[in-house]
């Protein structure tokens, strides 16, 4: 906690711009259902919307958001594609979210 208290980052403009657009692209429901999801690992679009059970345009245009924000990478494989955690603090911030005090 100390480490946290001598920290100087509340003070650093490009570093809270950044946070607030991560925190921003990770601020819907769904979207954190994706997350949640893909925490174990990387999975191809069709089975990320049968798994949680959303409309598959609805799933793809979430997909878009966290991919343009850089917090999920995609491979192509033919004409399938899968999606993985790219930005390892998203898992860092799920796990705080998820975690039962």
């Amino acid at each position: 906690m100390e480490e946290l208290l001598e920290n100087e980052k509340w003070q650093d403009e490009e570093f809270l711009e950044d946070s607030a657009e991560l925190l921003k692209a990770l601020a819907h429901p769904s979207r954190l259902k994706i997350i949640g999801f893909l925490a174990s690992g990387k999975k191809c679009v069709k089975h990320i919307w049968e798994a949680l059970d959303l409309p598959q345009p609805n799933v793809s245009q979430h997909l878009s958001v966290l991919r343009n924000r850089g917090i999920l990478g995609y491979k192509r494989e033919g004409s399938i594609v899968c999606y993985y955690i790219k930005d390892k603090k998203v898992l860092e911030i799920y796990k705080t979210l998820v975690k039962e005090d």
